[in-house]
């Protein structure tokens, strides 16, 4: 496991470029799922984030998230006269180094920068440092969905799928299911859309009532506007909102999207309301976005399809950063709950 650097074990003037002391440059030291207790950090990190604000005594600051391939952290920056030009130079996507002291600040772990500057190139960074990704290939995924959407009996639900999937091929291969928490990631939202139709299909086995073609159209959907709710690059980051995104959410611009492409099928009329119904209803409750709570089974299933994963994924996040035997931080994803890793035996 790597060390965390702690600066007032070396020289502070000496360890700015600290990968040259060390021998090399392309090696990152700290990392977020390392950074514990009030230690003082200095490494590379990617900028999720960033803004200027005003506090509550009129003075302007710095507020940053940063993040590498294992998590992200917020950053403060409080006194930023003496950076302003560097820090103005700074974007969402770049890579910064900066030396800062850990702390705590409702319940999360906060990082107080006392020196930043951007990277350059003698710095040799590896991209793959600080890109968080799926734990499975893109292009596996992808071929995943495909075929499961090739074996359903509904023709023209199967087409819509196929249709859709090979339009937004090249874009569904990085983009992540949100801008944080779960499925955050390069590929998040195939990962997502994946591990849903594998317990979904379990279920339609389980239960007889269920149309598999119509509640795997329904996973395949469901998310599938995010693609143009959240702006994201090629690397997976994300940090804001379309203007459409912002507006109408994905869930009215799933509606928008199926309904014309279910015209275009000639996709007959209660099936077309009942996928739209479904899209629309997911988020289940009306301060998530949804105006109609599900109302047969495929919908309600969908729902729990996609809470089941997302809190899945989130549980398994912190489980990894988490010892055997000892408790989590607070999770406000997980409604700001403490989770138990158990003993390994």
């Amino acid at each position: 496991m790597k060390k965390i650097v702690n600066i007032h074990q070396i020289d502070a003037n000496k360890t700015w470029d600290i990968y040259e002391d060390r021998g090399r440059k392309d090696m990152k030291i700290t990392y977020i799922d390392q950074i514990k207790g009030q230690a003082v950090v200095q490494d590379f990190f990617l900028v999720k984030s960033i803004a200027f604000k005003v506090g509550k005594n009129g003075k302007e600051y710095l507020d940053m998230t940063v993040g590498d391939k294992t998590g992200e952290v917020s950053c403060k920056k409080w006194e930023i006269s003496d950076d302003l030009d560097v820090l103005k130079s700074i974007d969402e996507g770049d890579i910064i180094k900066l030396r800062a002291s850990v702390g705590e600040w409702n319940g999360s772990k906060q990082l107080s920068i006392t020196k930043i500057r951007k990277s350059i190139p003698n710095d040799h960074m590896k991209i793959s440092d600080f890109i968080r990704t799926a734990p499975e290939d893109p292009e596996d995924m992808y071929k995943f969905i495909c075929d499961t959407a090739d074996s359903f009996t509904d023709e023209r639900l199967r087409t819509l799928c196929k249709n859709r999937l090979i339009k937004e091929r090249d874009r569904l291969l990085y983009y992540p299911a949100a801008t944080r928490n779960h499925h955050s990631v390069l590929g998040g939202l195939l990962y997502h859309m994946k591990r849903m139709l594998i317990t979904g299909d379990k279920l339609c086995q389980v239960y007889e009532i269920l149309d598999r073609s119509l509640l795997l159209t329904g996973v395949i959907m469901h998310d599938m506007e995010k693609l143009n709710e959240i702006c994201s690059n090629e690397l997976g980051v994300a940090n804001e909102y379309s203007f459409e995104g912002n507006l109408l959410g994905h869930l009215v611009l799933g509606v928008r999207e199926l309904e014309k492409d279910m015209a275009d099928l000639g996709i007959d009329r209660e099936k077309a309301v009942m996928l739209e119904h479904m899209v629309l209803s997911h988020h289940y409750e009306p301060e998530f976005g949804s105006p109609v709570r599900p109302m047969f089974p495929e919908a309600e299933i969908l729902h729990y399809l996609d809470v089941i994963d997302a809190r899945m994924y989130d549980m398994e996040e912190v489980l990894n950063r988490t010892e055997p035997g000892s408790f989590s931080e607070r999770i406000r994803s997980l409604d700001n709950r403490k989770i138990y890793r158990k003993t390994e035996k």
